[in-house]
């Protein structure tokens, strides 16, 4: 019964992810490593359980360990210069080569459809082409690159129109000339210019390893492209295929994609954790703050009832009427987590008076451990200054010394203002506190 529990519950809890995935363009990419591991059909599976729930899937492979390996095999030694292969004539013949067999591969994948497996009835249909427009990167520092090359363009109405005909879209790191000529290039950068180019909700980027704060070793949850910036000029000694898919979700979320997630493929199941579940696993990257705090608006209600409810039940807070809140919500404040509130609380001025009062500060369970309860008292504190209100009071039966480590101070129930004082409750024998700012 437990596990079931626990299963319904998950499943309710990821609808709205479900809700939201659906029809959105999702731009893929993993490494041709992850191609050659026992696991890579379980990332497999999980791509099929997108397509099924309505996503458009535009998956792009790598291929640089193939190369690699048939330059070995040759007794050739693969030549790099700033983290870029030369591709000279020889070296583009395993190019090719290795591109049409992962390829191949990926697609035999992508075709299996056994009873009793995770593929059964999936019947996806997938989709190649030559929708990558290249154009030879040339000499720089003095190196003949060669035939790598970069992009030049997408052809997104092609890769659109595959979408629209509810194929999945796989795309192979080479480009193509109008000449003629075929060019190995990186695939992040073809992940990245995909994705920008058809205006993708997320570049998903299927990493070796997680992204790691240098100075604690502890995964980063979350960034924005300004912090990543910063991790990145300041970090150099990033692992380098790190910082390539930092790079790359940098340069998409300032080009127009929504999100971009870096996701341990290492994890079974990652890319649903990071995908269905309110904090994932990876890394988020935005253009904006995945949290934030903001005065409430009337859409807001709703969630703002859902938090304290639990507590009005338990006689932590006083219970308060939606027509109460609707009259009163431009005086709350709210943490928003990804369209969740999880933090909420007010400031009612009193009239004419320079004096306020905080009232109904919660925090969601889920995320009472991070500080969010100080944000909010600290947002009050400049909201206060602006309407210039100089002492704030707090009523409370169970946060009393929290408030006093903060430097509030217990007054008499006679020293308040009215209509506090006139309202007050001897039924809750809430304390009283009261701190003056500055």
């Amino acid at each position: 019964m437990e596990q079931q529990s626990t299963f319904v519950n998950w499943f309710r809890n990821s609808s709205p992810y479900i809700h939201a995935h659906r029809n959105r363009t999702f731009v893929i990419f993993f490494s041709g490593v992850a191609v050659t591991e026992p696991n890579f059909d379980n990332l497999i599976h999980d791509f099929a359980l997108l397509k099924s729930l309505g996503v458009r899937l535009v998956l792009v492979h790598g291929i640089r360990s193939q190369i690699d390996e048939r330059l070995l095999q040759q007794g050739d030694t693969p030549r790099f210069h700033h983290h870029l292969r030369i591709t000279d004539q020889s070296t583009l013949q395993y190019v090719k080569q290795a591109a049409g067999l992962v390829r191949v591969e990926i697609e035999a994948l992508l075709s299996m459809g056994l009873a009793n497996s995770p593929m059964a009835g999936a019947k996806i249909r997938v989709a190649s082409g030559n929708f990558v427009t290249a154009k030879p990167l040339g000499v720089l520092d003095g190196i003949d690159y060669c035939y790598t090359g970069k992009v030049r363009r997408i052809d997104s109405q092609g890769i659109h129109q595959q979408l629209d005909q509810n194929n999945v879209v796989l795309i192979s790191p080479i480009g193509y000339s109008p000449s003629g000529e075929v060019f190995n290039l990186s695939a992040e950068e073809v992940a990245t210019e995909v994705a920008i180019a058809l205006q993708a909700e997320k570049l998903i980027l299927m990493t070796e390893q997680n992204c790691l704060n240098p100075d604690n070793q502890k995964p980063v949850q979350q960034l924005t492209t300004g912090q990543a910036n910063e991790l990145l000029e300041n970090n150099p000694n990033l692992p380098e295929a790190i910082a390539r898919s930092l790079s790359a979700a940098i340069q998409s979320c300032q080009n127009g994609v929504t999100r971009a997630h870096l996701v341990n493929r290492q994890v079974d199941g990652a890319l649903l954790l990071e995908l269905f579940t309110r904090d994932g696993i990876g890394t988020l990257v935005s253009h904006a703050a995945f949290e934030t705090i903001r005065t409430a608006e009337l859409d807001d209600i709703g969630g703002i009832m859902e938090l304290i409810k639990p507590l009005e039940q338990q006689g932590l807070l006083v219970k308060r009427s939606r027509e109460k809140l609707e009259m009163e919500i431009s005086d709350y404040i709210i943490i928003e987590r990804d369209g969740l509130i999880i933090g909420c609380t007010a400031l009612h001025a009193l009239a004419d008076s320079g004096r306020g009062v905080i009232a109904c500060l919660a925090i969601h369970p889920d995320y009472q451990r991070a500080s969010r309860a100080s944000h909010l008292l600290d947002y009050i504190y400049d909201k206060a200054k602006q309407s210039d209100i100089s002492k704030l009071y707090v009523l409370s039966t169970q946060t009393v010394h929290w408030f006093i480590e903060r430097g509030f101070k217990p007054v008499s129930i006679e020293l308040l203002p009215e209509p506090l004082k006139s309202s007050y409750n001897p039924q809750r024998n809430s304390k009283v506190l009261c701190k003056t700012i500055s």
